[in-house]
């Protein structure tokens, strides 16, 4: 999956399953389904378990917001849920980046169908109500972290700049909803209030808007780490809309001291998944450059660590590279 284009042949038509009026339709044959074992990991923090009922509020309505990963599951494969467990495990340490649903297809067979399940397990990303295959197997946790990282970065570039609150241990229990309420809920906490305007003007595809209403609230609490990073990621997206990725690369390999050049070609590594080479690529820049447009490009890089996180192991390491070039 790339970052560049979330819609992308491979995605799956849910179409079916959104209700014209209320909720979803239940389980198979009309009833509840039943509290089904659920994987051994227990659910909390930014991980659920979710079922017919609750996917539509659970999983679609709250991928507007941020990223949501799907994995799909078998109580009647217990080589599945090891699997699952790990990916949980993994999704958790993202903080709030993204959640992790947990479905299991025995008890949700008109969903397993419409997400046409062949194997489990079987793990999915879902933006903006569209969910895209990830992989199916069991994978180690380096791949599991390299899928979850693309999924951010597909989040970027189509402008999805939330994070979850956490979930209740609680309340997520293994064939529960992951929330009680009406059939309008959605399983996050409503948006923060101090990000509605950006969050509205992303909304409306008013990204130069969202980016006035981020620096905006930066501007009246200077330091505010999560405002940073919802600024960064919004400036990512608009500096790099309407750009093409062959043509930005070209342009750098025949200019390589255009600074403009170089930085767009990094914007749009970073949103294809080139974490590293977008860091190296401005790193030689600042290497090449003294004085303001140095500061200019090392600032630049800053908002590049940013989008991407400051916990990843690829921005400490490029934290390092980017000291050993400025002294």
């Amino acid at each position: 999956m790339t970052a560049q284009n979330f819609s992308r042949p491979g995605a799956i038509d849910l179409s079916a399953l959104r209700p014209s009026g209320g909720a979803p339709g239940g389980a198979p044959g009309g009833g509840a389904p039943g509290a089904a074992a659920g994987t051994s990991g227990a659910p909390g923090g930014y991980t659920f378990d979710v079922t017919e009922e609750g996917f539509q509020a659970q999983v679609l309505e709250a991928s507007m917001q941020h990223p949501v990963v799907l994995a799909l599951w078998s109580s009647r494969a217990p080589d599945s849920r090891p699997a699952v467990e790990l990916i949980s495990t993994v999704a958790e340490s993202y903080a709030g980046r993204l959640t992790l649903a947990r479905l299991d297809v025995d008890t949700s067979a008109q969903l397993a169908q419409a997400l046409q399940v062949r194997a489990v397990p079987y793990v999915l990303a879902v933006l903006r109500g569209q969910p895209v295959p990830l992989f199916e197997g069991s994978v180690d946790e380096a791949a599991a972290r390299q899928a979850l990282d693309q999924v951010l970065e597909a989040a970027v570039a189509n402008g999805i700049s939330g994070r979850a609150a956490p979930v209740a241990a609680d309340t997520a229990g293994a064939g529960d909803p992951p929330v009680a309420g009406g059939e309008d809920d959605i399983a996050d906490v409503p948006v923060d209030p101090r990000f509605a305007e950006a969050e509205a003007a992303l909304e409306r595809g008013d990204t130069e808007g969202a980016v006035a209403a981020y620096q905006r609230l930066l501007d009246t609490t200077p330091g505010d780490a999560e405002v940073a990073i919802r600024l960064a990621q919004a400036e990512l997206v608009l500096r790099t809309s309407g750009a093409d990725l062959d043509a930005a690369r070209a342009a750098a390999a025949e200019r390589p001291d255009d600074q403009d050049a170089q930085l767009l070609a990094a914007d749009l590594d970073l949103l294809g998944g080139r974490v590293d080479e977008a860091f190296d690529r401005v790193i030689d820049v600042v290497r090449r450059t003294s004085g303001d447009d140095r500061d200019r490009v090392r600032r630049h890089l800053v908002g590049l660590f940013d989008v991407v996180g400051g916990e990843d192991a690829r921005v400490a390491a490029a934290r390092r590279r980017l000291a050993s070039a400025l002294f």
